[in-house]
């Protein structure tokens, strides 16, 4: 009998075949367009397959075909045909590949669904990925023609029922030609622009080209795996620029290539900017995962919260699959690929931080919080994140020091990394914490962010030198030389204790005690607190969300050497009613209220103020 002739050879599907095709055609995939990425993907190991084996083998059918993966489509006959040119298969190949359905593992899927599990939780130790043609499929047709000069070319026919049909076909190039009869509420993938997005979505890199109606429709090769020596500035630039829609040029990039223990190519990169302009296109916190140049997933699974702002691309051969290859197994490759990622980028801002202080400094100013939040919540990752803290301090005029550089200028017997919080720079720059400080020569840092303080409180040290805050009221400090002029303007401690009273009188409750200071030098007050450092953080934290939080009463201490409380003893002593001693002592507080961030409504301070000038205008010379 010649091959038209021959009868349709029908053969039953092993396992529960009609139940695990709607399964896989209607459970597993969360994207129906997902099946052209399988089916393509296939094509693409079967080219790769072929290519192997040329190198040592040129005995084979049709050798001088172009090695390529082709769509054709039919939109009135809704018919979709992926061809390709790759090794093909022999008649018990299609048997085994396309009639054996998970054979081995088939039972077991089954039995783990009845039970409740996800397919998204089942390892993929079977191909499926072929199988999900039959979400959009009423029939399917694979014809192939395997590379063996001696093989004659196979037709494979199923309409996802108990059983396929196998007949001898006419095909002279080497290779398969997977011919779909698309489903009426998928004639959407009959369409060039349908199937061109796909492409461009999920298998833009794949090695070798991909026609439609004649023309190339995908990239092929895939920047991140080349070597970076190779790769220009500007290459990175524009494949940025396509993989983010960002204008701006990238901070930094991290491209590298490594096999053992894992192999792993990696292109990843840092934007400028943490918030998009108004008019930008740019894509957030994306980073993409290939398997072999195809596409698996979107997102951030392989990189710790505090680095999501980074995006790019991750692709792996070792990367195991869920069954539908749409979501990353847990698994110590997963593991090992997370952490070659973290130290890759941490290892890249260190030297950036190092070659670059000024981009550094943009990059802190941008993504410090990131770092924060992660050295708050992640005590594993503290040991990596610390080198990358900045702060200003009260020594390096606006600039940002390091916490290793800070502790290199301490004293030999200085004990604690002193800190003060504030809403902003200019506050703390005039806070009268800083007295004690800048008169025994001690650098203070800065803590401008609500986020500082818990992180802080997360740390308690770094290099044995614990943190320590300015307005504690416990703070210690080693004695600094008195001045002359300091001693000779001392008060007697009978006014000194006539201005305690009359501060305590006017300020009531609103302060737990007022004493006189051994640290002030140029300011005349300040106000120092006794609530432990973790709860003040939160209170900080709440008022800036705009909640109301009482104020808990603080311990104001005085400076008996400072012009205005001499001025004030003398006033109490001379005129007790004077009107402008109360107005006074009323205001100095709110000044010390405000340089704290902690005046709850600073403009009803302004008739006072008003009241003070008029009465300093009428004063005689």
């Amino acid at each position: 009998m010649s091959q038209e002739t021959t009868p349709p050879e029908s053969l039953e599907f092993r396992a529960q075949v009609r139940q695990l095709l709607h399964i896989l055609a209607n459970s597993l995939y969360t994207e129906r367009e997902i099946f052209l990425r399988e089916l393509i993907s296939n094509a693409s190991d079967a080219l790769h397959r072929i290519q192997f084996e040329m190198l040592t083998n040129r005995d084979v059918h049709d050798a001088e075909a172009e090695l390529a993966i082709r769509l054709d489509f039919d939109a009135e006959a809704r018919t979709l045909t992926v061809s390709d040119s790759g090794v093909g298969m022999t008649r018990d190949e299609l048997v085994e590949n396309l009639g054996t359905i998970a054979h081995s593992g088939a039972m077991a899927f089954l039995k783990g669904l009845e039970e409740g599990t996800r397919p998204d939780d089942i390892i993929g130790q079977f191909g499926v990925g072929f199988y999900s043609v039959f979400m959009v499929a009423e029939q399917v047709v694979v014809t192939s023609r395997s590379y063996q000069p001696d093989a004659g070319a196979w037709r494979w026919a199923s309409d996802g029922g108990d059983s396929f049909t196998l007949t001898p076909a006419e095909k002279e190039d080497r290779g398969t030609t997977i011919a779909v009869q698309l489903k009426e509420d998928a004639a959407e993938f009959a369409s060039a622009w349908r199937l061109e997005r796909i492409v461009k979505k999920h298998s833009d890199y794949v090695s070798f080209p991909i026609y439609l109606e004649d023309r190339v429709i995908n990239r092929q090769a895939a920047l991140w795996r080349q070597s970076p020596q190779d790769v220009e500035a500007q290459e990175y630039a524009e494949f940025y620029r396509q993989l983010t829609l960002d204008l701006e040029e990238p901070l930094l990039h991290v491209h590298f290539v490594v096999d053992a223990p894992i192999n792993i190519r990696a292109l990843l990169y840092v934007p400028r900017r943490r918030e998009r302009g108004v008019l930008s296109l740019r894509t957030e916190g994306v980073l993409r995962l290939y398997s072999k140049k195809i596409l698996i997933q979107e997102s951030h699974d392989l990189l710790p919260e505090y680095l999501q702002f980074v995006q790019g691309v991750v692709d792996s051969e070792d990367l195991p699959l869920n069954i539908s290859r749409e979501t990353v197994q847990s698994s110590w490759a997963v593991r090992q690929i997370q952490r070659t990622l973290v130290g890759r980028l941490i290892k890249r801002l260190n030297e950036l931080a190092e070659e670059s202080p000024a981009d550094y400094a943009a990059f802190w100013r941008e993504f410090g919080p990131y770092v924060k939040h992660g050295l708050t919540t992640d005590p594993l990752a503290q040991k990596d994140l610390l080198p990358l803290l900045r702060f200003p301090s009260s020594r390096t005029d606006g600039d940002l020091t390091s916490l290793a550089d800070y502790v290199a200028r301490m004293a030999d017997d200085q004990a604690a990394i002193y800190y003060l919080q504030g809403p902003n720079q200019a506050a703390v720059a005039h806070s009268p914490h800083l007295d004690a400080f800048k008169n025994r020569d001690l650098e203070v840092l800065y803590l401008l962010d609500p986020l500082d303080g818990f992180m802080i409180q997360a740390l308690q040290e770094y290099e044995g030198k614990r943190f320590q805050s300015v307005d504690d009221a416990g703070l210690e400090l080693p004695e600094a030389a008195e001045s002359p002029a300091a001693a000779e303007q001392e008060l007697p401690p009978a006014e000194f204790e006539r201005v305690v009273a009359r501060f305590q009188q006017v300020l009531g409750e609103r302060v737990s005690a007022v004493r006189a200071s051994k640290l002030l030098v140029d300011s005349p007050c300040r106000l120092v607190s006794t609530t432990p450092s973790a709860q003040r953080d939160l209170q900080r934290v709440q008022r800036l969300m705009g909640q109301e939080v009482e104020t808990p009463p603080l311990i104001l201490e005085l400076n008996p050497h400072h012009p205005l409380i001499q001025n004030l003893a003398r006033r109490i002593a001379d005129q007790p009613d004077h009107p402008l001693i109360d107005p006074g002592i009323e205001q100095t507080f709110d000044n010390l209220l405000l340089l704290e961030g902690l005046h709850p409504d600073p403009a009803q301070m302004v008739p006072r103020i008003q009241e003070l000038l008029e009465a300093a205008m009428r004063e005689k010379d």
